[in-house]
């Protein structure tokens, strides 16, 4: 039995498929991964995401750390309630996880980390501490809820407490409000508009069964990997890890190279990566040939081999199948990927495939 978040009983009373993810027991789907994921591009659904880490972050020190431990740059943060999108590097320049940080007033943040590398996050970011006058404190009393759709907002909204509601509604994207026990980001891992909401978790299930009543689906983790795989996020483990760094996964935009002398873990080795000449492309196919693209298949070109799929399968919102892939340089247009030792062709674009309901690339 792995662990489980404060709302594993509504999973059970919902009739979820429980599967094992990153050490927890979590729902795969409650009867149809499809359902599900198109109830997410065209209404409202949520997720259980408690599993994953809040991480407060707060000290006199604490944003001298951050600028040292991220490959962005959280000096970028000027607002409270920003958030930001990085890597958390080793000195190698490989992905030692992907996360927010939010920025909550000055020297006090919060970062959310992911379920199968929290244990290694947190041991990680401690033994970075020691040079800096720095807090770092395991947010377990917290459960969150991910509500994602066109309809999420309007559907969460009227759940929130008084304290927070107002600041909710007018959220920006990529940013969060907070009152004294709740956190509201308008955050996402889906291409579509919402929240995430973290909470006390003796709350959390009194809230699932709220957005339940209000006409929130309720999704598990296979709807979650489909739809962002459409909106080309990526997967820690499988597009990006402590091997592979952000340059070679389509990741550079989160690597703030200025200023210069902005010493963050990891920068000499991305800087040697990128002046060497010898980066792969991270790139989106689509296939045109019969078959379902899966993760470690093949990418061929002209006949030899030319890189790997790193996340593929079918898309429900263009039905037909997807890819994100690592490749050599000098690659355009169109490819094969090796499915069951067959050549199937299929063509090269630029993710993400869909966002906000809508197809982003040619069909």
């Amino acid at each position: 039995m792995g662990l489980r978040t404060p709302l594993f009983s509504e999973h059970e009373r919902l009739g979820a498929r429980i599967v094992a993810f990153g050490g927890w027991d979590m729902p795969l789907h409650y009867g149809s991964q499809l359902e599900e994921h198109h109830a997410v591009r065209r209404a409202a659904g949520m997720f259980d995401v408690s599993h994953m880490q809040p991480v407060d972050i707060h000290g006199a020190g604490a944003e001298a750390y951050l600028r040292h431990l991220l490959a962005n740059d959280v000096a970028k943060l000027k607002a409270p309630g920003k958030a930001l999108y990085t890597c958390m590097l080793n000195a190698a320049g490989g992905v030692v996880d992907d996360l927010i940080v939010y920025a909550r007033a000055p020297g006090r943040y919060r970062a959310v980390v992911n379920a199968a590398t929290a244990d290694k996050d947190l041991d990680w970011m401690q033994r970075h501490a020691a040079d800096f006058e720095v807090q770092i404190d395991r947010r377990s009393d917290l459960a969150m809820i991910a509500v994602q759709g066109p309809q999420a907002r309007d559907k969460a909204l009227p759940l929130l407490p008084a304290d927070i509601h107002d600041q909710a509604g007018q959220l920006k994207p990529f940013f969060a409000a907070e009152s004294t026990a709740w956190f509201v980001g308008r955050t996402g891992y889906t291409g579509e508009d919402g929240f995430e909401i973290m909470l006390p978790a003796e709350d959390a299930p009194g809230v699932w069964s709220a957005l339940h009543e209000a006409g929130v689906q309720p999704c598990g983790l296979g709807a979650r990997d489909t739809l962002r795989l459409e909106a080309g996020m990526n997967l820690y483990g499988q597009d990006m890890d402590e091997e592979t760094g952000p340059l070679e996964s389509g990741l550079g935009w989160t690597v703030a190279w200025e200023p210069a002398d902005r010493d963050f873990i990891g920068r000499d080795a991305l800087r040697r990566l990128r002046d060497s000449g010898a980066l792969r492309s991270f790139v989106g196919l689509v296939l045109t040939g019969r078959g379902v693209i899966r993760s470690h298949q093949k990418v061929l070109f002209e006949g030899q081999a030319a890189g790997e799929i790193t996340s593929g399968g079918f898309s429900p919102t263009l039905e037909r199948s997807i890819a994100l892939a690592r490749v050599q340089a000098g690659i355009a247009d169109h490819c094969e990927v090796e499915i069951r030792g067959k050549a199937v062709p299929a063509r090269i674009v630029q993710p993400p495939f869909v966002r906000h309901g809508k197809a982003r690339i040619a069909l």
